[in-house]
């Protein structure tokens, strides 16, 4: 593979994880680049909670070497405040800056920030400018088609932040109002492709090898972004790699042991990382995602809802296997 770049960051492949709030946190990024993601991204990052010292957010922008490429995803509405929120990201050297004009979630949305940038283009210019003055790192934009289908804008706002100095932008395929329903939009993508000179990096509903493979033709673009799907399911990332290099080759799947031993490992990371009390509430909803597709998931799935320790954990691995 020739390299890809974005600014001066040289990732690791083509297909890379997306900025999810609750999921891609320092344990979900290390584990999914060891998988074979090309970089990540940090949870969206408030700019005004940064403003007003939030610990809680300083924490969500700790970056490790092993994570590496990573940037540090960013939102909010004012142009100043976003670029002091980019100097404050500096100090955790992540690889590049995002800034978030995509989140469709009300509680951003409505605030102005998220997708609803995407109401005001201008806006969107003066905002990546200043962060662009302010970051020692390439600066990327991740956009939606648009607010609605009557203002599907993203080719305009894409030019507009290339002009303003963006170094690449993705694009989820979706409107704002559509949140993550079907359809995705592929052709707005190829669009926006080939409106700007900047890497474009497609997203939406790209839940296997072969759908990647079929995005990147559909869109012209060189790189994916995958979100959803990679929940229980880091291996999507060596699949997509390897499908690309060579569509014969057979992808390899994980056994059932397998998986929960990785999914014990991730959770361990969690309470390494955060504390076995916090890290066990926020695996609930993550633990789920390994028993997809398995004898007994519901009932699996229910007992998920319930863990409160690595013990409850290490129990409901031996259950799985036990229904196997």
């Amino acid at each position: 593979m020739s390299k890809l770049k974005i600014g001066s960051a040289v990732l690791k492949s083509r297909a890379v994880l997306a900025p999810m709030a609750g999921v891609s946190d320092r344990a979900y990024r290390e584990l999914c680049m060891r998988f074979g993601a090309g970089c990540c991204f940090s949870e969206m990052v408030s700019s005004k909670a940064l403003s007003f010292n939030s610990k809680k957010s300083e924490e969500l922008m700790d970056i490790s070497e092993t994570e590496r490429p990573c940037g540090i995803q960013i939102f909010g509405d004012e142009p100043r405040c976003m670029a002091d929120a980019a100097r404050r990201a500096m100090e955790n050297k992540p690889d590049f800056i995002d800034i978030n004009m995509g989140c469709p979630a009300p509680k951003i949305s409505s605030n102005g920030s998220g997708s609803a940038l995407m109401r005001n283009p201008q806006l969107c210019g003066e905002i990546v400018r200043e962060v662009v003055k302010t970051s020692d790192v390439p600066v990327t934009v991740k956009i939606r088609k648009g607010w609605d289908d009557e203002n599907a804008n993203a080719v305009e706002v894409a030019k507009i932040c290339e002009q303003a100095g963006a170094c690449a932008v993705t694009v989820h395929g979706r409107t704002r109002m559509q949140y993550y329903k079907p359809p995705v939009d592929y052709e707005i993508i190829r669009a926006v492709r080939n409106a700007v000179d900047i890497p474009v990096i497609a997203n939406g509903d790209i839940d296997s090898a072969e759908k990647a493979k079929q995005v990147i033709e559909a869109t012209g673009c060189d790189i994916v972004m995958v979100g959803r799907a990679t929940l229980g399911n880091p291996w999507i990332f060596s699949q997509i790699n390897s499908y690309l290099e060579n569509p014969e080759r057979p992808l390899y799947y994980p056994t059932l042991e397998e998986k929960l031993d990785i999914m014990v490992e991730h959770i361990e990371k969690m309470v390494e990382y955060k504390g076995e009390h916090m890290a066990l509430l926020q695996a609930r909803k993550l633990v789920v995602g390994y028993f997809k597709g398995m004898k007994g998931a519901a009932a699996l799935r229910n007992e998920a809802g319930r863990i409160s320790s690595l013990n409850d954990l290490y129990v409901l691995k031996d259950k799985a296997l036990r229904k196997h």
